[in-house]
């Protein structure tokens, strides 16, 4: 299927590792021409280096805080100065740190809404305008299945990531009548970074090794694995395409069948 992503011009936020790097790739193997970021410029010129290798696509890589709307507002100037457009955005940020409520502190709850809220409302502010103009664009979030169905100890996330389907819903209403669809995926246990950090930290808590934590969770999954990056990046990449132009205010399980709950 050609989803109709050649030379479109595509943001993905906290592009350095992970899912973001993922989904990069993604879209450059499509043939979008890509501006990544993350905090540190080493990491993410090493991954656009990564991406112009193995795709050939127009790679511009920068250094950026995305919870600083500054930085955010910055980045997408550049893009639309550099190229003269800017179709997809691609908003992600990292997750905040796993603790109970009684441990997380209001520093902690401030961290959190600036991290994984915030920073989706300011690409939201700078992208958006440019999206209406041009008839045409996609804002994709990514969040988490918290969303959906809470998960144990990241009462952090569970709470600030579903703000962002709340605003992401909203956003898809008002928007829509000018071609802009928004939408959000929420990835379940995925084999990254994050992912090992949190099996390390459950292990080490309960005196497991790791491969037990893990195992704790793919029993939990009818398809009893743990996702690949690159299988969550695909279903982004679809909703980032011409292909995907009647999907808009939704919020999308790539879970394994993790979530029990019919919607």
């Amino acid at each position: 299927m050609d989803l109709g992503l050649k030379d479109r011009v595509a943001i993905v936020a906290a592009a350095s590792q992970g899912l973001g790097k993922a989904v990069a790739m993604a879209l450059a193997r499509e043939g979008a021409k890509l501006v990544i970021c993350s905090r540190r410029a080493d990491a993410i010129e090493s991954t656009a280096d990564e991406i112009r290798r193995a795709t050939g696509v127009e790679v511009l890589a920068r250094a950026a805080d995305v919870t600083r709307s500054g930085d955010v507002r910055q980045l997408v100037a550049e893009t639309v100065q550099r190229f003269g457009r800017l179709d997809v955005c691609v908003t992600n940020a990292g997750g905040p740190p796993s603790r109970s409520f009684a441990e997380t502190t209001e520093e902690d709850w401030t961290a959190a809404v600036n991290l994984n809220l915030l920073s989706v409302v300011h690409f939201a502010r700078e992208v958006l305008p440019v999206m209406r103009k041009q008839c045409w664009g996609r804002l994709v979030t990514i969040t988490s299945v918290a969303v959906k169905q809470p998960v144990e100890g990241l009462i952090l996330s569970n709470s600030v990531r579903s703000a962002v389907s709340g605003l992401v819903k909203s956003l898809a209403n008002e928007y829509g009548k000018d071609n802009v669809t928004v939408n959000n995926v929420c990835p379940g246990y995925t084999r990254t970074a994050r992912l090992n950090e949190l099996a390390g930290r459950l292990a080490k808590s309960e005196g497991l090794a790791q491969e037990q934590a893990e195992a704790r969770w793919t029993s939990q999954i009818p398809l009893a694995r743990l996702a690949e990056p690159e299988e969550f990046a695909s279903v982004v990449a679809f909703l980032a395409s011409e292909q995907a132009s009647y999907i808009t205010g939704s919020s999308i399980a790539v879970d394994g069948g993790l979530v029990k709950g019919l919607h």
